[in-house]
């Protein structure tokens, strides 16, 4: 997992989420690429990013989401709510290390 898209409605608050969780990422010695973006962007990044993280409020959206995503073989994960709203980075590299493995 070296680049990862982060989608909200308009990017606003993903946009917050991912300088945290580039921050936990660089505190703990790990090389990421997290981009911000709204959910209408998603298209135009998914052939460069190897995970694609959604808001919590964007779960209705999942199906659409995966559909987009499955011909690059990008993962799609829903952020955990207590997470995205304390804007906790290291509960976001604790919940990816729990899906994927330790992060290189």
């Amino acid at each position: 997992m070296e680049n990862i898209l982060l989608v909200c409605g308009t990017g606003a608050s993903s946009g917050f989420m991912a300088k945290n969780i580039r921050q936990a990422a660089k505190a703990r010695g790990l090389e990421l690429s997290v981009k911000a973006r709204g959910d209408a962007e998603v298209e135009e990044y998914i052939e460069e990013i190897d995970l694609l993280l959604v808001g919590p409020h964007l779960k209705y959206m999942l199906g659409d989401l995966e559909e987009i995503a499955e011909p690059y073989d990008v993962p799609v994960r829903i952020i955990p709510e207590d997470a995205y709203g304390t804007l906790d980075g290291n509960a976001v590299l604790d919940f990816i290390e729990s899906e994927f493995g330790q992060i290189q």
